[in-house]
């Protein structure tokens, strides 16, 4: 029963090479809250992680011990408060960052800013210091602003390096492919709908026109699949009615991109993934597009490729409050002491 549940695990997180022996080292910061416990979960429960530090201001040495006893390989270490972060990170190559309040009824992935911001920088500070050469994965939403304030704190301490910084938008291509399965009666696990743009409401730019496979939709439908999609995050606050927000999901999510960039790191050709970073692609400097992974992290950015006149418009409407984020991130920086 056991052998079935993990590979029926390994199974749900697409990318995850269920024969390569990596023996990375991965460390979660906020790995005690309601994102980061089954993410850690799904995390020791892979071959690909060796080692698997979990940090947070509390509870953590209970989680650590609880999942300690998980028949996998992964030796799990837990590490509480600020004093300890600089162990946790001691040779990290991939760092998971889910830490943050999460989002209640009525509030906005920007109202969480002040709080989740202050977070954010003084972990990948943090990071920068300990572990400037791992792969810096950001789930702390809002995701469009805290990836803005990593990269300035990297380049602050004379580490940056654009390949290597993540926002981690992978729930949106879950949701994307979930909801175009049900509607069009496929196997999600074999749909795939490249997001682009940000992580938040109309940031949110679902690729239908380059589904695969094909799918065609009449434009009232598209809208409104295109409006759930952007506004799912705000359906499960809703359904939890204050009781939080989307964590089983996202930590599903995050497990997926993380194992995917082990794979790439381990060697694995052709690993494909969209997330929020440092871009060309468009006026934006950060944007969220497909990205080939490789050893180092980025290894190509695949661009948005062909879009239909509805996502042109999407891609359009999205700039200005993209743009504000990304500034508002990269002030937040600039100003703190």
């Amino acid at each position: 029963m056991l052998s079935r549940l993990s590979l029926t695990t390994a199974a749900l997180c697409r990318g995850l090479s269920t024969t390569a022996q990596n023996n990375a080292n991965v460390a979660v910061l906020g790995a005690a809250g309601g994102i980061g416990q089954p993410l850690s979960l799904l995390l020791k429960n892979s071959p690909l992680v060796s080692k698997l530090s979990l940090y947070d201001i509390a509870h953590t040495p209970g989680v650590a011990a609880d999942l300690s006893h998980v028949e996998t390989r992964a030796e799990v270490t837990g590490f509480i408060g600020p004093d300890q972060l600089s162990q946790c990170l001691k040779d990290a190559e991939v760092v998971v960052i889910p830490a943050g309040v999460p989002r209640k009824p009525g509030m906005t992935r920007d109202d969480l800013f002040n709080t989740n911001a202050s977070i954010v920088a003084t972990l990948t500070e943090a990071c920068a210091k300990h572990c400037p050469e791992a792969m810096i994965c950001i789930i702390a939403n809002p995701v469009n602003s805290t990836i803005p304030i990593t990269s300035e704190v990297f380049k602050k301490h004379g580490v940056y390096n654009p390949n290597h910084i993540f926002g981690v938008t992978t729930l949106d291509i879950v949701r994307a492919n979930t909801f175009v399965a049900q509607l069009k009666g496929l196997d999600p696990a074999r749909v795939n709908v490249p997001v682009i743009g940000g992580h938040a409401g109309k940031t949110i730019i679902p690729l239908i026109s380059q589904c695969t496979p094909k799918v065609d939709f009449p434009q009232d439908q598209l809208e409104a699949l295109t409006g759930r999609i952007q506004e799912a995050g705000t359906e499960v606050v809703k359904a939890k009615d204050g009781a939080g927000s989307a964590t089983l999901s996202m930590a599903y999510a995050g497990a997926r991109f993380v194992f995917s960039l082990l794979d790439a790191m381990n060697g694995k050709e052709g690993v494909i993934e969209c997330s929020f970073v440092r871009s060309e692609e468009t006026a934006c400097p950060y944007f969220s597009t497909p990205l080939l992974l490789g050893k180092n992290g980025i290894e190509k950015n695949l661009g948005l490729g062909k879009l239909s006149p509805f996502e042109e418009k999407l891609v359009a409407g999205a700039m200005d409050e993209l743009k504000g984020s990304i500034k508002k991130g990269e002030d937040f920086v600039k100003s703190r002491k």
